[in-house]
This record gives structure tokens, C-alpha cells and sequence, in this order.
């Protein structure tokens, strides 16, 4: 695919800006209503209606067993049935539910997502004990892996409250909010904040070395960010605002400008060797759903503008490909990156990230990394013959990785570029 003329000039342009320091020639709204705005909205309305949504609908639909299929090879090859994981089950319900509220989705879209809500429904919910299952067999029948995690439970209730906006199904919202009262009940840590991380099938604990996780607690705060919007719910509004606190303050080493993953109850991180690494997908993935939260929760996003600054700096000035565009996968604290493959999720979460930042901030740095990261996908990401991303692209530039698994589903890169596509003004709603 060959990116069109104008943006390449516009690229370009400011690439020579960002060499120099300059800041953007023009407000938001005054940028996007240039032609330029539109071009970058026409590729990736591209990558989403001719790349991303024919490689998952239908073909991952499971009209056998219900949910869906996600067992598909690097060239997106079905390798028959396998376990069906909440994660990426609940995912997909959100994508198809998210797709259908937008101007690029259907009716059809909404009955995928209906068709994985059943799924979750009347097959990983624990009707006994309530809360998802980790992993059931590929029927439904059997509970592989019964534990409640708190990863888990958190992307189904951003399903259970995606498919309710998008459907008005009532029993949906209450099925939510049955949920948001397990986690009150048994994960909330009263004392400390945040949410205890694995429990066992019926919520009592299993022990842990580490209790709270980075990554755990920023997918608790997209969820309850979306079930309080769905519902209005003013405990999920106290719960956001705390993780707000949590993905802010305790998570972030403040004269590094980076989030640690591994945390004791009490939110001391853990300072192993292999703790003293950043993920640069996820602290710029944690820039933009902070920005999400706040706006949910109506406080302004300015107050935490110089933290999103702080972390992008971090991730642009060590993680960021300088030479091909995009962003490698993690590195050492104050060190460039030394894990150096290119992950789909990475440069989906870079792409929102830097343009929410862009929208905040109006300065260059955070444009030309958006573009340059759009590049990227473009070119290399992408896979144009066999549809969606590559999981991930080695140093050597070969790609690797299943198309679809237990980890792989159309969130990461569906959303950012459905997101983008809003902050662009291309009449997507509000995600």
C-alpha cells in the first residue's frame, strides 16, 4: 500500500518541525478540518475496513461451538478448535459492540457481538460463585482453568458494559454490575487501594508473590471508565478516580518518567533485575486511557499533562525506531531498548497515545511520532494479503507470532484506530 502524496509532504513537514522544536501552526479544530487530517483519517478508515475488520468478520465467528475462533497461524490460517480464553473472547465481544456504535459498523457487527456475549453468558460465567472463568474448552462445557483473575474479570466487564451501550440489552447491564459487586465484595483492597489480583474459582485468594500489577490495574480502569459511562454508576466514578490515583502516582517512578509493573499490597514496586525494565506500549497505552478516565470522570486533563509528557519522552527518546519509525518492544530503566521486535499491540497503544497527546498538547514531537508510527503499520505491520497485523516483527524485519490466540484478538488495533479516527473528527463516537 502506498501512502498517499499529501501525507507523505505532510510528514515531512513535520519532521522538520519536530528537528526544530516547533509546536503545531494551528489549534485542534482548525487542524482537523485541513485536508491533510483527512488523508490521515482515509488510511486508517483503510487499515480498519480493508485490514482489520475482513480478517476477523465472519471468519472467527464459532457457529459450532459459540464465542469465537481464535486459533489462526501467522498467515491467518484456522488451526481447528483450542480453549477459549475470557480475555480474548470478552475482547472480541467489545470490538464487534465498539464497531457496531461507529459509522463503520452494522447490524451484522452487532450479532457478533451478540453471538460472543451469549458465549460469555452461558458459558464462562460461574454460576455458582459468579465472575468469569480464565478458560473453558472450546464447547463451553468444561471450566479448563476455573480461577478468577482480575485481568480477567476487568475485559469482561468492559464487554458486558460495550455490548450494553451498543444494544440496550438491559440483562447485560445488570449482569455488569453483578460483576462490579464481586469485585467490591472480594478484590477491592480497602486499605491499600487498588484491586487484589487471582483468586480462586470461589474468590478466595490464591497466594501471590507479588500482588498488583501495572498492567492489571490500567485494564480495571478502562473497564470501570466504560461501565461508568454505560451506567453512571457513582461508585465506579470513585473506583476510576482511585485508579486514577493508582496509574498516575503509585505505578509511576516520577524522576524516570516510567511505570513499573510488579508492586507489593502497599504499591512499594519490587526492584528485582528484571523489575527495573519499561514497557513502552504500556506506559503510553496508560497515557491515553488516563486521558479517557479523566474526561469520564469530568476532571480536566490538563492536570496530568506534564506526566504524559514525562512518559512519552521516556519512550520516544529509548524505545522509539528512529531509523524505520515505530516503537520496539521494552528496555532497561535509562537505557535504549534491547528487546527490539515490533509487537502489533505496541504500535497500535503508540498510535493513540501520541495522537491524544498531539490533541492535548499541539506539539510536534507527539505528531511526527503518530505519523511515524502509522508509517510503520502501514508498510510493515500491516499484513495486506492475509489481513490484520502481524504479531510481531523480529529485528531481521520477518514476521512471526499467530495471527489470532488466547493473547491476539481485534482490541488493541481495532480500538486505537477507531479512537484515532474520533480524535480526527471522522464521526466516530465517543469510545
Amino acid at each position: 500500500m502506498r501512502l498517499p502524496r499529501l501525507w507523505r509532504g505532510l510528514r515531512a513537514r513535520w519532521k522538520r518541525l519536530a528537528a526544530a522544536g516547533a509546536s503545531a501552526p494551528a489549534g485542534w479544530d482548525t487542524f482537523t478540518a485541513r485536508p491533510e487530517a483527512h488523508a490521515l483519517a482515509r488510511t486508517l478508515v483503510r487499515l480498519l475496513t480493508e485490514n482489520i475488520v475482513p480478517f476477523w468478520y465472519p471468519g472467527v465467528i464459532d457457529s459450532h461451538d459459540g464465542g469465537y475462533r481464535l486459533n489462526h497461524d501467522v498467515a491467518g490460517r484456522w488451526k481447528g478448535p483450542a480453549a477459549k480464553r475470557i480475555v480474548t473472547q470478552a475482547r472480541t465481544v467489545w470490538f464487534f459492540a465498539r464497531l457496531a456504535r461507529s459509522p463503520y459498523g452494522t447490524l451484522e457487527h452487532l450479532r457478533a457481538a451478540e453471538h460472543g456475549y451469549h458465549f460469555l453468558r452461558d458459558h464462562m460465567w460461574d454460576r455458582r460463585f459468579g465472575g468469569f472463568y480464565w478458560e473453558v474448552d472450546s464447547p463451553g462445557r468444561v471450566a479448563t482453568n476455573p480461577r478468577k483473575d482480575m485481568m480477567g474479570q476487568s475485559f469482561g466487564l468492559y464487554a458486558l458494559a460495550e455490548y450494553a451501550l451498543a444494544s440496550a440489552d438491559a440483562a447485560a447491564g445488570r449482569l455488569a454490575r453483578e460483576l462490579f459487586d464481586l469485585w467490591e465484595t472480594h478484590a477491592h483492597d480497602d486499605q491499600h487501594g487498588g484491586y487484589r489480583r487471582e483468586f480462586r474459582h470461589d474468590w478466595s485468594p490464591l497466594p501471590d508473590p507479588y500482588l498488583k500489577e501495572m498492567n492489571t490495574h490500567m485494564h480495571l480502569l478502562e473497564a470501570l471508565t466504560a461501565y461508568h459511562r454505560a451506567t453512571s454508576d457513582s461508585r465506579a466514578r470513585q473506583r476510576v478516580i482511585e485508579l486514577i490515583l493508582v496509574q498516575s502516582s503509585a505505578v509511576v517512578r516520577k524522576t524516570r518518567g516510567v511505570c513499573t509493573e510488579r508492586h507489593q499490597r502497599d504499591w512499594t514496586p519490587l526492584k528485582a533485575r528484571e523489575d527495573a525494565r519499561v514497557s513502552y506500549g504500556h506506559d503510553l497505552e496508560n497515557i491515553w486511557l488516563l486521558a479517557e478516565a479523566m474526561d469520564a470522570a469530568g476532571l480536566p486533563s490538563s492536570l496530568l499533562v506534564d506526566l504524559y509528557r514525562c512518559i512519552f519522552d521516556n519512550a520516544w527518546r529509548y524505545g522509539f525506531d528512529r531509523e524505520h519509525g515505530g516503537y520496539f518492544e521494552s528496555g532497561p530503566f535509562d537505557a535504549p531498548a534491547d528487546q527490539c521486535t515490533k509487537v502489533w499491540w505496541v504500535q497500535a497503544e503508540a498510535l493513540v497515545g501520541a495522537l491524544t497527546l498531539f490533541h492535548l498538547t499541539n506539539e510536534a514531537r507527539h505528531f511526527e511520532s503518530f505519523c511515524r508510527t502509522l508509517d510503520w503499520i502501514v508498510a510493515r505491520q500491516a499484513d495486506w494479503q492475509h489481513g490484520d497485523w502481524h504479531a510481531e516483527i523480529s529485528r531481521n524485519g520477518e514476521p512471526q507470532g499467530d495471527k489470532a490466540g488466547t493473547w491476539k484478538s481485534p482490541y488493541h488495533n481495532g480500538r486505537a484506530v477507531l479512537r484515532c479516527l474520533a480524535l480526527l473528527g471522522s464521526g466516530a463516537a465517543s469510545a
